[in-house]
C-alpha cells in the first residue's frame, strides 16, 4: 500500500483474492494526520480475479486535510 501525499490525493491498495472464484472487494482506508488523529475515512470497491491480485486507489475525499499516513483495514469484505 502506498498512502496519499499533497500532490497524490489517493491511497493504492493490492487486494489478493484466495478464493477459487472472481470477488469484488470493499477497501476501508483511514487517513491520519502526524498526531495518529483521523483527518478523512474512505473506501473503493474492487474486482478481483479468482486467485489473483488487483490495485485500487481510494481517494481523499477531503483535499484540504493534510494525510501523514494511512491504515488499511486487512481484511477486505467481499461485497459480490
Amino acid at each position: 500500500m502506498s498512502c496519499a501525499t499533497a500532490t497524490k490525493q489517493y491511497a493504492t491498495v493490492e487486494v489478493s483474492n484466495p478464493n477459487s472464484s472472481k470477488a469484488t472487494f470493499s477497501v476501508d482506508v483511514t487517513f491520519l494526520d502526524a498526531q495518529d488523529s483521523e483527518v478523512d475515512f474512505n473506501f473503493a470497491d474492487v474486482k478481483v480475479p479468482a486467485k489473483g491480485k488487483a490495485t485500487v486507489r481510494v481517494p481523499v475525499r477531503d483535499s484540504s486535510t493534510s494525510v501523514d499516513h494511512c491504515q488499511v483495514d486487512q481484511e477486505a469484505d467481499v461485497t459480490s
